[in-house]
């Protein structure tokens, strides 16, 4: 069976073609750009061939049509034919309360991800193009949608729910929903098989640290907290966007800046996080080699970054009522040395010691702690692409 992943963003599409004979990516590749000047079209396949095209790309289905016809093409292809794609699955940013799970994607389905359209109105509408665009390029092969917030539905009302009046929770379904499902789940599934341990019988704390960024506490197989809210915005500091903030100071700047709700947003989403207190840029890398050239504000906004995971994983720890593994992913997460030793520096008095030769790895699964720290320290590389794939196929079987 091989299965087509799709992860289509405002103006480009992330996709991977599976073999789930033995789950090979046979090939990846990007599509960026779209309804811009100077699209492109870079794709990977498996045995190093790589091609990199450019061209006007008008939309999301003119877009896929490409990624089809390359990954078909003699020259660069990996398959003969598009009737070789068993199904396509697609990754869905919010699925609100009405999916708990991964689903088959039919027009009920599509309709009730198009209520979700308010709830995340950057990241719904072009996950919803690649889904339209499959409908009509490939109307028989079944579509499958995986949610980013479906993983926290686990969570109980106590953490979910906001101190608002809870007319708002019933009006318009504002609570806590978490992002990053896939990551965290997949991670955190790793996680016991490192351990060699029963998933279910784990305390753990996922942390997906890249440009967007979230924590979860999952027990026993479930996710219980997570730091996302009913955003991405909320939780810890990210490239761009703010994390926890004052709702007061919001109303306060708004009004000293007179500005409104449209440009709060681009604010807080956009012009905040590491790239806000930095001055520098949204990447870690590049304010990091800042902060060594002796910039103070890129050396306060790692600082602050830092700080911020650190009090995460103690306040979950508290939540879980103590802690298996901690686990760190993510382009952040798998890769910087120095800030994982940050984020876990003086936590001895919870059984955490990092064993800094381990540690000196980047993008490798690995355990980091020392052999006498009472509680895993790991790197395992996210495999966000393998879930989606997994669960349409899973999906699929099941309804033969």
């Amino acid at each position: 069976m091989k299965i087509l992943v799709l992860n289509c963003g405002s103006s480009s599409i992330k996709y991977q073609l599976f073999d789930m004979t033995n789950e090979d990516v046979l090939t990846k590749g990007l599509v960026d750009k779209i309804g811009m000047n100077g699209a492109t079209l870079t794709n990977h396949r498996n045995d190093g061939d790589a091609v990199r095209l450019e061209g006007e790309i008008i939309d999301h289905q003119q877009g896929i049509e490409y990624v089809l016809g390359v990954i078909t093409s003699e020259a660069h292809g990996s398959i003969k034919n598009i009737e070789e794609i068993s199904a396509v699955g697609h990754r869905v940013v919010h699925g609100a309360e009405k999916f708990h799970s991964s689903v088959f994607i039919n027009d009920e389905v599509i309709e009730q991800m198009e209520n979700c359209v308010e709830l995340a109105p950057l990241h719904n509408p072009p996950n919803l193009k690649g889904i339209y665009a499959m409908k009509s390029l490939l109307p028989k092969v079944p579509q499958c949608g995986v949610f980013d917030t479906a993983f926290h539905q686990t969570m109980p009302a106590h953490a979910y729910m906001y101190a608002l009046p809870y007319s708002l929770y019933k009006k318009y379904g504002v609570r806590r929903y978490g992002f990053h499902g896939a990551s965290h789940r997949y991670v955190s599934k790793k996680a016991a098989e490192l351990l060699g341990k029963p998933y279910e019988s784990l305390k753990l704390i996922s942390c997906h640290l890249g440009n967007g960024a979230s924590i979860a506490a999952i027990k026993n197989g479930k996710s219980i907290d997570t730091t996302m809210g009913l955003t991405p915005v909320e939780g810890l500091i990210m490239g761009t966007r703010v994390g926890d903030v004052d709702a007061g100071a919001l109303t306060f700047i708004m009004n000293k800046e007179e500005i409104g709700v449209n440009q709060l947003s681009t604010l807080i989403n956009k012009q905040a996080g590491m790239l806000g207190v930095s001055g520098v840029s949204s990447d870690m890398r590049e304010i990091e080699k800042a902060a060594q050239e002796g910039n103070e504000r890129a050396a306060l906004s790692l600082k602050m970054y830092e700080y911020r995971v650190k009090k995460y994983i103690g306040s979950y720890a508290a939540a879980l009522g103590g802690v298996d593994a901690i686990i760190f992913t993510g382009g952040i997460g798998e890769n910087a040395i120095e800030s994982r030793l940050a984020m876990l520096d003086d936590m001895l008095y919870m059984g955490v010691e990092i064993d800094k030769e381990k540690n000196n790895v980047r993008g490798k699964e690995t355990i980091i702690s020392s052999n006498a720290s009472k509680v895993a320290v790991m790197v395992i590389p996210t495999n966000e692409e393998l879930v989606i794939a997994q669960d349409t196929m899973q999906i699929l079987q099941s309804m033969s």
